[in-house]
């Protein structure tokens, strides 16, 4: 069954949004933490080893009943249930969206087209399972006899993002085995990788679900004949294994056809690291730590499912979203983990939200008259305070920022938990409370500071705060924390796809630049230019003549 098609502007809670934003604009958020002393108490949620407080936002209660309100009027409820049901909401492919079906448990029944797709998916984890510990353990050796040592996951987009992103997230469960990525089709970069690497030792995971996409092919015959310059073409099957729906192809590399993890159209890549994409991250942390990634994603995925809107946490950060994006015109938001580890979360979740909602189409065809999508940016702290975080504190655009935080550090190392959190806790506060002028005076008559001195640099040193952070504290960093993170964002993107009315799991905005770099290259190889704009004819003409 369809999405229904709602254009989330005619309904009564947007027009009533609108009016109300006029009354919030200019409401200053720590005013309302001085007139409510149960504001925190409020607004947030406590769920599982989650913290998530969302009382420094430009909100009050009848801000959240508005856009809940809302939520009803472009029937979520009824979208989410489409969404678990393996209906083809991806109208536009014609595709179910069930990346949720790959964490749930076995006992779970999920059709598409009348049919059950859980026993094929736990046939596939088991083959997952029994591959990383054959492995791991050194069942499967190389071509001269000698343990594995070296993977090398070579995809791009979601076959790559999610993967490296996990394996990155997880470093502390790492066992023997080194993980290594090899993406961009820049042939720097997979000769990099390579000169690193003992042929004997290393085992290659080709993920591309077609065997056709350019940059994966690529580096996967450059890695092959940097291969068969140290072996011989049969042993390319001990060494290769392939997450593909694609045997015929898979099998002329020259992969056993036992060695090739299928993939299902109804798993989008940017969401598919759930499936057989995550054998790197089985194979760098072990089955039992990838499993249970998935069970933290299946948990969040039924908070999201059965919790009401009002203590969902989905639901509430995608509303939170919309109010800045649709209302105050912010158009991008930060995310801020304070956790090395996670260093790579924010351009995993560039590709999942701007990838699934930069679109102005609605659901109807038409072009959209609001505001879609957001722009995803951010680097962990304390790294990103040396870095943009003036922009943020004391620049003239409004960026929303969430902060995501854990109590117990995975060393326990206490001393340098303890000054990364107050780092943490100070900047939420900070960039609510800004710092005023009498308290900048203040430190000046501290300072003994001359007054000519002092009235020159006072509107310098004055921050307005009321900059809207939302705080997810979590207790630890394990697989099924992460799991459980990862699954919030990606529910956050279905809820805010279904109010904006757009489809959120195609992706044609990708195929554009694929079709003419596909035409471009055989200009370059030709060294004929075909007909252009001057500025691509200008930039092509220096390129052959130079290269």
């Amino acid at each position: 069954m369809a999405l229904q098609n709602i254009n989330p502007t005619t309904t009564d809670s947007w027009q009533r949004l609108l009016q109300h934003f006029n009354q919030m604009q200019h409401v200053s958020i720590k005013s309302m933490f001085q007139e409510d002393a149960k504001r925190a108490e409020k607004f947030h949620i406590h769920w599982n080893d989650f913290l998530v407080d969302y009382s420094k936002n430009n909100i009050n209660q009848e801000t959240i009943d508005l856009l809940l309100q809302l939520a009803d009027e472009v029937h979520l409820k009824e979208a989410i249930s489409k969404y678990f049901a393996g209906d083809a909401i991806n109208q536009t492919e014609n595709r179910a969206v069930l990346h949720t079906a790959l964490r749930a448990p076995e006992s779970q029944i999920v059709n598409v087209d009348d049919v059950n797709v859980m026993p094929e998916i736990f046939e596939v984890k088991n083959k997952i399972k029994g591959f990383t510990n054959e492995i791991i353990n050194g069942e499967r050796k190389g071509f001269t006899g000698k343990n594995f040592t070296d993977v090398v996951n070579i995809g791009i987009g979601g076959s790559d993002l999610g993967p490296a992103m996990v394996v990155e997230a997880l470093q502390f469960y790492k066992n023997h085995l080194n993980l290594h990525f090899v993406s961009n089709v820049d042939g720097d970069h997979v000769n990099e990788i390579i000169k690193k690497l003992n042929p004997e030792t290393t085992l290659f995971v080709i993920v591309s679900k077609t065997f056709t996409t350019q940059e994966t092919l690529t580096n996967s015959e450059t890695i092959r004949k940097w291969f068969l310059k140290s072996a011989a073409q049969k042993d390319v099957a001990q060494h290769f294994v392939a997450v593909s729906t694609n045997v015929k192809k898979v099998t002329e590399f020259g992969i056993n056809p036992d060695n090739i993890f299928p993939m299902w159209d109804w798993v989008g890549g940017r969401f598919s690291l759930w499936s057989a994409v995550g054998l790197s991250i089985s194979l760098a942390v072990g089955y039992d730590h990838f499993d249970g990634l998935l069970k933290g994603a299946n948990e969040m995925d039924e908070h999201f499912r059965t919790t009401d809107f009002d203590k969902n946490i989905p639901v509430i950060l995608a509303l939170l979203s919309v109010w800045y994006n649709n209302f105050f015109g912010a158009e991008s938001e930060a995310l801020i983990p304070y956790t090395q580890y996670l260093q790579k979360l924010a351009p995993y979740l560039q590709q999942g939200i701007m990838e699934s909602n930069g679109k102005s189409i609605g659901r109807d065809g038409k072009p959209v008259n609001y505001q879609t999508g957001t722009i995803i940016w951010g680097e962990p702290g304390t790294n990103s305070q040396h870095a943009f975080f003036q922009l943020i504190h004391q620049g003239t655009k409004l960026i929303p920022t969430d902060f995501i935080g854990f109590v117990k550090p995975l060393y326990g190392n206490q001393d340098h938990h303890d000054k990364l959190m107050s780092n943490f806790f100070a900047q939420t506060e900070a960039l609510l409370n800004g710092k005023t002028h009498d308290q900048v005076n203040a430190e000046f008559v501290q300072q003994n500071m001359e007054k000519d001195k002092a009235d020159f640099l006072l509107p310098f040193k004055v921050f307005s705060g009321n900059k809207p952070t939302n705080t997810l504290l979590i207790q630890k960093l394990t697989p099924e924390n992460l799991g459980a993170l990862v699954a919030l964002y990606e529910h956050k993107i279905f809820v805010q796809g279904i109010i904006w009315n757009i489809f959120s799991y195609d992706q044609w905005g990708v195929e554009l630049g694929k079709q003419l770099a596909s035409s471009i290259l055989d200009e370059i190889t030709s060294e004929k230019i075909n007909k252009h704009d001057s500025s691509t004819r200008l930039l092509l003409s220096y390129f052959l003549k130079n290269k």
